[in-house]
């Protein structure tokens, strides 16, 4: 065998997309929890975003926890009680990326997208609140930036509207953003 191919054959094999991910986990927030409207199924939701950390570390993939972060004397103002991560999410500052935005989309006015391509981050995996805002936003936004999004059918949630309710928001963008935007796949169904 000559020594080209059996240098090639010696190579590893390179990584599938979904092997060089991230998981973007988005305004999981005391203020969205405690607040006078709770989100829907809200306990599951904790329950499938822990879920998701966990298989993210047996899989030494990367965690990004964003915090929607309001002007001085908002509810959710940087360092108010609101605007801290909820305490069951099982987040570890020292190993977690912990950011702060100030618009709907993660990449604007953050280092996200840079992080992610230093990385060589391909894939994202999104969870996270409200599923009408920020967590569309963000699946439209990943995807506009090339990456493969995956958006976790059942760990994203909001509140009810007057227009309609929560279950209702949910199906509704899980049906708008699967295909073209996102692969949308329930907690138990997703492997990283």
């Amino acid at each position: 065998m000559s020594p080209s191919i059996l240098a090639l054959l010696q190579e590893k094999p390179k990584q599938e997309n979904r092997n060089r991910a991230a998981l973007l986990l988005i305004d999981l927030q005391v203020g969205l929890f405690d607040g006078s409207e709770k989100p829907y199924q809200a306990e599951q939701l904790i329950e499938n975003v822990n879920t998701l950390i966990d298989q993210a570390r047996q899989n030494n993939v990367p965690i990004f926890a964003v915090r929607h972060t309001g002007p001085a004397g908002s509810p959710v103002a940087a360092g108010s009680p609101w605007w801290q991560l909820h305490p069951q999410l099982a987040l570890n500052p020292e190993q977690d990326v912990l950011f702060d935005k100030f618009k709907s989309s993660c990449f604007i006015g953050t280092a996200l997208l840079e992080q992610l391509r230093e990385q060589e981050i391909q894939h994202i995996v999104i969870a996270g609140m409200k599923t009408q805002y920020c967590v569309d936003t963000n699946c439209r936004a990943a995807a506009e930036h090339g990456f493969q999004v995956s958006l976790i059918a059942d760990a994203h949630s909001c509140m009810d509207t007057a227009a309609l309710p929560a279950a209702s928001i949910i199906a509704h963008h899980n049906a708008t953003l699967q295909g073209a935007i996102a692969d949308v796949i329930r907690t138990s169904d997703f492997r990283f």
